[in-house]
């Protein structure tokens, strides 16, 4: 194990991947040719593909409370802040490795160990999250992927892009509030079935949550019908978020949400949480891999 790497480097084949021990953030994916996520700007978003925990989303005033106690805690989670150790299993596989410390101990009071595991092939790469509790008390926590794609990544004018899901999706989605909670409001997406046209204006008013959603998998297109493809294991919500007119946009993974603007509960209350027992473990997965297709893909 590596606690001095900076960063590993992946590859199979022509396929190409990059990970920071910082925060065990996926910086650079090649494949088929093509360099998918897009480069940080730090006047925009200095991020790339950050890992989420132990919570996803906002918290009402950035406070996470546990019982009686409230401590501050930013968007996210701390995880992309983290040192991670780094061990490179072969050319196309690495395993990145966190647990609490001291300082996280000071505002999550919980005892874990987060491991992710990257296997890159030819055509995908497989990014597998699990969460442990090497404490003894009951742990709550929520995790999530947020890569943020190069859009467009094959051309064209980002309107000619589309999201295509396995299964057609509900279009009414919970408004975003000013302040990055949810609201009792619903959003309408301009949804036909399973089919999700895209636009800059789309992300003017913050993301798009797809909750419960009953798709576990889908399709990002391009107009000439080269596609990236991503399918979840036992994340339950989809993201999509851009900075208009930052040329991005990230197809995040969720396991739980933001805070509702009314609630005032603590963290074992907060909405779509999880909670593992002592010496419990949870697994989270996800696939990234690139079609190039010779015919374009339906738009549905």
């Amino acid at each position: 194990m590596s606690d001095l790497a900076e960063s590993v480097e992946l590859v199979c084949g022509g396929s190409h991947a990059r990970i920071l021990s910082k925060g065990a953030e996926l910086r650079e994916l090649r494949l088929g040719g093509v360099d998918l996520l897009w480069s940080p700007d730090a006047a925009i978003w200095p991020a790339v593909s950050p890992i989420l925990f132990p919570i996803v989303g906002r918290l009402r005033d950035d406070e996470v409370r546990i019982g009686a106690g409230a401590s501050r805690m930013n968007v996210h989670g701390f995880a992309a802040q983290m040192r991670f150790s780094i061990e490179r299993l072969d050319e196309g596989a690495a395993r990145c490795l966190a647990h609490d410390t001291r300082q996280t101990q000071a505002i999550y009071p919980f005892a874990f160990r987060l491991t992710l595991n990257f296997q890159l092939s030819a055509s995908a790469l497989s990014v597998a999250v699990a969460v442990e509790n090497t404490g003894d008390t009951a742990m709550p926590y929520a995790c999530g992927l947020h890569p943020g794609f190069r859009w467009p990544f094959d051309g064209g004018a980002p309107e000619d892009y589309w999201i295509a899901f396995d299964q057609p999706e509900s279009p009414d989605l919970p408004e975003i509030t000013a302040d990055g909670l949810f609201g009792r409001g619903i959003r309408r997406a301009p949804m036909t079935g399973d089919n999700l046209p895209l636009a800059r204006d789309l992300f003017a008013r913050e993301a798009l949550c797809f909750l419960n959603a009953r798709s576990a998998g889908l399709l990002f297109g391009a107009p000439s019908g080269k596609a990236i493809r991503v399918e979840l294991d036992d994340f339950p919500h989809w993201a999509l978020w851009s900075r208009p007119p930052a040329p991005f946009l990230c197809i995040e993974a969720w396991t739980g949400h933001g805070d509702p603007a009314d609630f005032t509960g603590d963290v074992f209350a907060k909405p779509s949480m999880r909670v593992l027992a002592p010496g419990a473990q949870a697994r989270h997965s996800a696939v990234f891999s690139f079609l190039n297709a010779r015919e374009p893909l339906p738009m549905s």
